[in-house]
């Protein structure tokens, strides 16, 4: 476990070595997070969960970063409001690494001791924890970059493969199956309480949408026909004035999209990223078919590929049977967000080596785009 822990440690300083000292604070929209948030934020997690309660004599380093980088538990305290996250000129980004190395050192110090169950749960919640965040800075990076009139290059380790698969559909029987985490290792809580559903014969595709699929929707009025919309999709699309999936821009008659390794024509082969249910939605109604549930995407993808983008569902985000939160502020971690959002499923090519399986259920407010995700179909 120490080894896990200094590599994800590690890892989420590499993510920031292409950034320039500039980049660190910035905050171009309320949902997204400065890159020198995230660092302190993951940090602060360890001093406050873990360190202060387990580690004999550890010193907090500055006790006014619990408000500075505290979230959203509410259990800890007051906190620094989320939009003004990028208002902090201070502490500088060389004082967040150091405080970085005081947690990280004695994390080190404290994996060296035996320590009890509760403990290794903890360590282990707090190393899914970072690599959460770990795809979040992907996210927010892209949006902080994509959002620059020169669309600066970040790197070229997060590109989508074409979806060379010829689309066909994949047919599941109808009948009762097992849902939620049952093999051994971790999950979140949100994937307990392993129950049963009964689900109807169904077809869905062993392929996600594509660019050039996409492209026919707009092209055919997608975006201004309101019979393929819900009420409040609808209403979104006009008050925000949406043509096309976030980062597209259209020049010269051709369609182009900004990714991490700059502006680039669209690849019509690629599967459609940056889109919200919304659009998700409209699609399906456009393609006369329909997004899955979450639980026919569970049962149904060990047969087919899945892990590139996050793919939005027809379930509301809601406690299986049973759940029950944790006491404390751990279990503000899930169950108090279970309103108001929709089910994703899957992973994408920003998700941490090691941090995916198929029961794990990422959630969205219905409006989001810049996360990675996709669309996966069902027929009707």
């Amino acid at each position: 476990m120490k080894n896990r822990f200094i590599e994800i440690r590690k890892k989420s300083e590499d993510l920031c070595k292409p950034l320039l000292i500039e980049d660190y604070s910035l905050q171009p929209s309320e949902f997204v997070s400065p890159p020198k948030w995230h660092l302190a934020h993951t940090n602060w997690f360890w001093e406050e969960f873990i360190l202060t309660k387990y580690l004999k004599g550890y010193t907090v380093y500055n006790p006014d970063f619990s408000y500075l980088f505290n979230s959203y538990y509410n259990t800890v305290g007051d906190r620094v409001l989320r939009p003004e996250r990028g208002l902090m000129t201070r502490p500088s980004v060389e004082e967040v690494y150091k405080y970085r190395k005081h947690v990280t050192d004695a994390m080190e110090t404290l994996l060296s001791i035996n320590f009890d169950e509760k403990l290794s749960e903890l360590v282990e919640i707090g190393i899914n924890h970072e690599q959460q965040h770990q795809e979040l800075f992907i996210y927010d990076i892209k949006y902080i970059f994509g959002n620059q009139p020169t669309f600066p290059v970040y790197g070229d380790s997060y590109r989508l493969t074409d979806q060379a698969k010829k689309s066909e559909f994949i047919k599941i029987r109808e009948g009762v199956y097992t849902i939620g985490h049952q093999a051994e290792g971790f999950s979140f809580d949100n994937e307990l309480g392993v129950h049963k559903v009964y689900l109807n014969e169904f077809e869905i595709s062993n392929r996600l949408v594509t660019n050039a699929e996409f492209i026919a929707f707009i092209d055919d009025g997608g975006y201004t026909n309101f019979n393929l919309w819900h009420d409040e999709g609808w209403h979104w699309v006009n008050n925000n004035k949406i043509e096309a999936p976030l980062y597209w821009h259209k020049i010269d008659g051709e369609w182009f999209k900004y990714d991490l390794d700059g502006l680039q024509k669209v690849n019509l082969s690629e599967p459609i990223n940056h889109i919200s249910f919304y659009e998700a939605f409209a699609f399906a109604e456009y393609k006369e078919m329909r997004l899955p549930t979450e639980f026919e995407w569970e049962i149904a993808s060990d047969q087919f590929s899945w892990g590139q983008l996050w793919e939005w569902t027809n379930s509301a985000y809601l406690p299986y049977p049973n759940f029950n939160k944790a006491p404390g502020a751990i279990g503000e971690y899930n169950g108090k967000f279970m309103i108001n959002t929709m089910v994703l499923r899957g992973a994408s090519i920003a998700t941490p080596i090691s941090h995916s399986r198929k029961t794990y259920r990422n959630f969205f407010h219905p409006n989001m785009r810049w996360q990675y995700c996709g669309i996966r179909l069902v027929k009707k």
